[in-house]
């Protein structure tokens, strides 16, 4: 058995979870979410747990087996208390700013680049730090990763979009002439 799969998903308070055939859904305070379940998974719900089994042992399946409860799991959490990831500019000149539902950037270029969040998913920003947080974990890393490619951080003097807590390796630049 899968380590991560055969693992019960305890349902907290005000979660409900809808399994049938082909798809697993997923209500709570923050929203809904829908997930089709994979072919020869199954997913049942007894009580306030979730278990998820497979059909079989071969390789294929089995690797679905964790994944499958993974998602699952994620749903959970996103209805319940939502994601969430900061992403920090530095640079002199660089912002940022808020306009309706788009983030407005100064990122060195000749133009501002704006960038138009999707549907679920929210951001607020704090001077140099953005926070985007949704329900779908992987839309919030998806966007925050779309964000960070505008302007990467460059490794001679950190300039750029990185991720709170990220360490730029920084290299030495030119040595000059030895004397």
């Amino acid at each position: 058995m899968s380590r991560v799969g055969k693992q019960p998903i305890t349902i907290p308070s005000g979660v409900t979870v809808v399994a049938s055939t082909d798809s697993v859904t997923v209500n709570g305070s923050k929203g809904s979410l829908s997930q089709f379940t994979m072919p020869d998974i199954t997913v049942k719900q007894e009580g306030e747990q979730v278990l998820v089994t497979r059909v079989s042992n071969e390789p294929k399946i089995r690797s679905k087996h964790g994944l499958m409860r993974s998602l699952i799991q994620n749903m959970i959490t996103g209805v319940s208390e939502g994601f969430s990831k900061q992403l920090e500019i530095n640079g002199v000149g660089y912002r940022v700013a808020l306009n309706g539902t788009d983030l407005k950037f100064n990122l060195g270029f000749s133009h501002d680049v704006i960038y138009k969040l999707p549907q679920g998913i929210t951001a607020k920003v704090e001077q140099n730090i953005i926070t985007i947080s949704g329900i779908d974990k992987q839309q919030v890393g998806q966007v925050t990763a779309e964000i960070r490619s505008l302007k990467k951080p460059e490794p001679y003097k950190g300039k750029g979009i990185k991720y709170v807590g990220e360490r730029i390796i920084r290299k030495s630049g030119k040595s000059g002439k030895e004397k």
